[in-house]
């Protein structure tokens, strides 16, 4: 009986993987740098080059490198995160509801907003502040109002200077953007000033070095986003706009 499944190739894999392993843990590899080429890298572990890819995709699935068209294989120089296919497949398998995301991200966004209250840089406030002004900026354009959304939380987690918190909300929010493009054009515009003022709201209580206040106002906001979202859910996707024929 045949099949697809090669067990010395997923093996030879793994050699690969252990090797970029030992490089990072050696202190040789670390965030930023570029990997050697794929032909190096077959040569140092002795195996062939299409190995070499298979190990390397399995490292870019889970969130310890990425490619860069025309350039090579980097280590992110982000917080640590599992590639969001996988995280996908797993939330598919396991069924994370909507509740479950919600309560995800109060359980670490609100600690994270104290924290970044706290310990956030003056460059990390400036991130900020560009995002809020980019949510105002977008609000005709759903998919790009997101963008900016989830990029603000992003960097308040980054601001918290926890690296295993910013990792969690990474991944975290990964996941809640897949599942929110989706309906995202369905959200109407007074749920979207709301959470543009929520943003800012947390933003300026971040920069007023307030730890409470920027808790108190990231639970609240993430309350009212659970609700925007279900009102999202009921509501039909909108129908795509007709064309205009030319004028002849």
């Amino acid at each position: 009986m045949s099949t697809s499944a090669n067990p010395l190739a997923a093996d030879s894999a793994a050699t690969v993987v252990a090797h970029v392993r030992t490089l990072i843990t050696r202190g040789t590899l670390g965030p930023g740098a570029r990997l050697p080429a794929e032909r190096q890298l077959a040569r140092q572990v002795g195996v062939s080059r299409p190995t070499v890819r298979a190990g390397l995709r399995t490292l870019a699935a889970l969130g310890v490198v990425r490619s860069r068209r025309g350039s090579g294989t980097y280590i992110p120089d982000g917080p640590p995160t599992l590639g969001v296919e996988a995280l996908t497949f797993v939330a598919s398998l396991h069924k994370f509801s909507g509740d479950d995301f919600s309560e995800a991200r109060r359980v670490l966004e609100v600690a994270a907003a104290g924290m970044a209250a706290e310990r956030g840089t003056p460059d990390q406030l400036a991130t900020l502040a560009d995002e809020v002004a980019g949510l105002f900026a977008s609000m005709t354009e759903r998919q790009v109002f997101l963008v900016h959304d989830i990029n603000f939380h992003r960097g308040i987690a980054a601001a918290s200077g926890n690296p295993i918190i910013a990792s969690l909300v990474e991944m975290v929010s990964a996941l809640y953007y897949e599942r929110r493009r989706a309906t995202a054009e369905r959200a109407v515009d007074r749920d979207l000033h709301a959470a543009a003022d929520a943003h800012r709201r947390i933003y300026q209580a971040v920069r007023a070095h307030d730890p409470e206040r920027a808790r108190q106002l990231m639970n609240d906001h993430l309350v009212e986003a659970r609700a925007y979202q279900l009102r999202e859910d009921a509501r039909p996707a909108p129908r795509p706009r007709a064309r205009r024929r030319p004028a002849r």
